[in-house]
């Protein structure tokens, strides 16, 4: 495979390679874990090309779904995929959404938290395009810990090299954890705030099936991969090929956690009490639900 210009996001099929194979495994499990009643509306926030949004569709029963996102691949990439007549995808800055206030049932943001300059603004933003009462949840990669494709790369890109370590997510987003991130949706002003790990095997055919994804350059690793001589990316190929646990046919298994929060939105003038009487019937509705 060619080598493709260096950038961050881009190219929907780079990213499809990359990480969207691996999304497709989490987004379903995230999308029964927010939970919502049949005939709700949903924004899906940094909607990539169409992953999550796909995942509504096919498991709530939405009246709508509006999926927003800054990159025209991706936009592209989403409409070509996802045809549904409930779903529509639009240009959008997910720190200024274009939408008005209490528009949504639902507000979700997959893999998008750590990639954003402000993520307490897209929470802000998340929750202003709620209704009361309503759900707000996202969720990323365990960067600094449980997602082994990156680990694997950034432990052997680190060892030959220490600037990789301005390009590893695990550094440069701490707050990819259930504690920091609850912390964050509580500051938003959400209640009931939860978090729960999403687990999933992520199996390579061959050391190419790992590798490949990461000339691509969408996406933080494969940035800093491109951006290595070629000489350089050659040793870090071979730094990987032995460190990384492969089967006796060539086969490489890992494994990748997500962390999914999520919170409701309140009505800030009103009593505990009465948030509490609110939430348990809005429980009461969702338990019927699902």
């Amino acid at each position: 495979m060619a080598p493709a210009k260096p950038g961050l996001w881009g190219d929907g099929e780079a990213y499809e390679r990359y990480m969207g194979r691996w999304s497709r495994q989490v987004a379903p499990l995230f999308v029964d874990w927010v939970g919502a009643p049949e005939g709700a509306s949903w924004i899906d926030i940094g909607c990539g090309t169409g992953i999550l949004t796909a995942a509504v569709l096919d498991r709530r029963a939405p009246s709508r779904v509006l999926g927003i996102d800054r990159t025209p691949a991706f936009l592209e990439a989403a409409r070509s995929q996802v045809t549904d007549a409930r779903a529509t995808f639009e240009p959008g800055d997910a720190q200024a959404i274009p939408a008005g206030d209490a528009a949504f049932d639902v507000a979700v943001a997959g893999l998008l938290l750590n990639f954003v300059q402000e993520p307490g603004r897209l929470l802000d933003e998340m929750v202003r395009v709620v209704r009361t009462g309503g759900p707000v949840a996202l969720y990323v990669w365990d960067y600094p810990g449980h997602m082994q494709i990156m680990r694997h790369f950034f432990d052997a890109a680190t060892a030959l090299d220490p600037g990789a370590r301005d390009f590893d997510d695990g550094i440069k987003a701490p707050f990819c954890r259930p504690a920091p991130l609850a912390a964050m949706l509580a500051g938003a002003g959400l209640a009931e705030v939860e978090t729960r790990a999403i687990d999933i095997p992520t199996a390579f055919a061959s050391f190419d099936d790992y590798w490949t994804p990461f000339l691509g350059g969408t996406g933080s690793a494969p940035r800093y991969c491109m951006s290595l001589s070629e000489a350089a990316r050659d040793r870090l190929l071979e730094e990987l090929r032995q460190r990384l646990p492969t089967g006796p046919d060539g086969e490489i298994l890992l494994a990748a956690r997500a962390w999914a929060a999520r919170g409701r939105k309140v009505d800030q003038s009103v009593g505990t009490a009465a948030v509490d009487e609110e939430g348990k019937a809005i429980g009461a509705q969702r338990s019927q639900a699902t």
